[in-house]
């Protein structure tokens, strides 16, 4: 017997549904046949009961009303396609082909793919390089504004905020800018799904302060399975109807049940939150606390460091950046220390930094396992006043051609003004913001710096 399910967790509809001792004559071919380790007894199709992801009306729109209420968000829609989708079907819904669009420059490859999908014309802001660190700062709203005044015939602006450095932006004024001169705002939150539930980050939350499209990965931040995420809809001047439509362009028509099953656990979890995130808020502040005795290492924004010295807005202390300029080590040396030392698997390492990301699933062990090991490595270092570790980020010469245009020519090399013009996208991984886009030149200035990247043993790809 199919159970009915509208008034019960999906998580809990698909256990009982594994134990109804119905056969399944249907999708998928596991036929949920048992193996360790996987959760092959609740991966099923859109059978009778379970709801259609792209026409939900029973117990998947149950799923994202309580997105809703958590998020405090007129629309909330999930994404198992993770932030990728998200983002590309926000901005083709909002900008028709070869319409205008403002970016900042250290949005995600996904905003990039998006805008060459459609053949949008971007134009760039770019923020500027903490000079301490060469992270890039808060998106000021003179810079919105600047860049709206300019080209006033676009569609939109999509904003990164936080950043995978955990840098926030003020979304509210930014927000109020691009609504003054008719753009949407969309924001890419992939690194802030818990931002909302965090008195220590929640300056700049997007939902609340204004902006029309809100992405979020609840994978990164959030108890939720990878590739899961959220899409938040809070416009008048988008239109929603288009948005749905561009969801199920860009998402699988054969939404993965475990995905979707994490995330509506993940929104259970949430629901009853508040003392795992005030007890999450304790740790960090007690990491920060510890990280005042460090003398060569210092962690961005905590410890004795302030996101005022950096002219950050602010900052998400659940990002720690752990910073070694003016030690005689360099981030992914630190990384590989970390990890054969210590067993501690960091999220990334640049050139004068490393990331540990956190969450509310991290324990108070955990965070003074890191402390400790921090401690014991600073000890081992050396001050080195020595030339920075970070280049200023480049801003490529833009040549005659599109993203889009070169799709159409013959595969071959293409220079103006003897310069050669890039075919393709070229970015350090993670974190996947392009150093350069097809169509812009590949001047001395490029070369230079994805050498210097690369001599900092990172990984540059294209």
């Amino acid at each position: 017997m199919i159970p009915l399910t509208e008034d019960k967790s999906l998580y809990t509809a698909l256990n009982e549904y594994s134990k109804s001792g119905a056969y399944p004559f249907h999708m998928p071919g596991h036929k949920r046949a048992l193996y360790p380790g996987l959760p092959y007894n609740i991966d099923i199709t859109e059978i009778n009961g379970f709801d259609d992801l792209h026409h939900a009306e029973g117990i998947l729109k149950n799923t994202q009303k309580k997105m809703q209420r958590l998020f405090d968000s007129e629309y909330s829609y999930m994404l198992i396609n993770g932030s990728t989708g998200g983002i590309l079907a926000a901005i083709t819904a909002v900008a028709n082909y070869g319409d205008e669009i403002i970016i900042a420059r250290n949005c995600h490859k996904s905003v990039y793919n998006a805008c060459e999908l459609n053949a949008l014309d971007i134009h760039f802001i770019y923020p500027e390089q903490d000079i301490y660190t060469g992270i890039a700062k808060s998106i000021t709203p003179d810079s919105v504004k600047q860049a709206a005044g300019q080209y006033p015939n676009s569609k939109a602006i999509v904003i990164t905020s936080p950043t995978y450095e955990g840098v926030i932006s003020d979304i509210k004024s930014i927000s109020e800018i691009a609504h003054s001169f008719g753009m949407v705002l969309i924001t890419d939150n992939a690194h802030g799904a818990h931002q909302h539930f965090c008195a220590f980050c929640r300056e700049g939350e997007p939902i609340e302060n204004g902006s029309d499209i809100v992405i979020s990965s609840l994978h990164k931040t959030l108890p939720s399975l990878t590739q899961t995420a959220a899409a938040h809809f809070n416009s008048t001047l988008a239109s929603r109807e288009r948005f749905e439509k561009k969801l199920s362009v860009f998402q699988t028509s054969s939404p993965s049940y475990v995905l979707m099953s994490s995330i509506d656990c993940c929104m259970d979890i949430l629901s009853n939150s508040k003392e795992l995130f005030l007890r999450y808020e304790d740790d960090l502040l007690r990491f920060s606390t510890g990280a005042k005795s460090l003398q060569n290492l210092h962690i961005l924004c905590m410890g004795n460091d302030t996101p005022q010295v950096h002219g950050f807005f602010a900052f998400d202390l659940g990002k720690i950046v752990i910073c070694t300029e003016n030690t005689d080590i360099n981030g992914t040396a630190l990384s590989q220390i970390l990890r054969t030392r210590y067993n501690i698997e960091t999220e990334m390492s640049y050139t004068n930094y490393v990331i540990a990301m956190t969450s509310i699933c991290d324990s108070e062990k955990a965070f003074g396992l890191l402390l400790n090991a921090l401690t014991e490595i600073d000890k081992t270092l050396k001050p080195k006043k020595s030339e920075k570790r970070f280049f200023e980020i480049p801003r490529p010469h833009r040549s005659s051609y599109k993203p889009a245009d070169l799709n159409a020519l013959p595969n071959e090399p293409i220079y103006e003004n003897g310069i050669l013009v890039s075919r393709q996208y070229i970015y350090a991984y993670p974190p996947g913001i392009p150093i350069i886009i097809p169509g812009e030149l590949l001047d001395d200035n490029i070369y230079s710096y994805i050498e210097h990247l690369k001599s900092e043993k990172l990984k540059v790809e294209s």
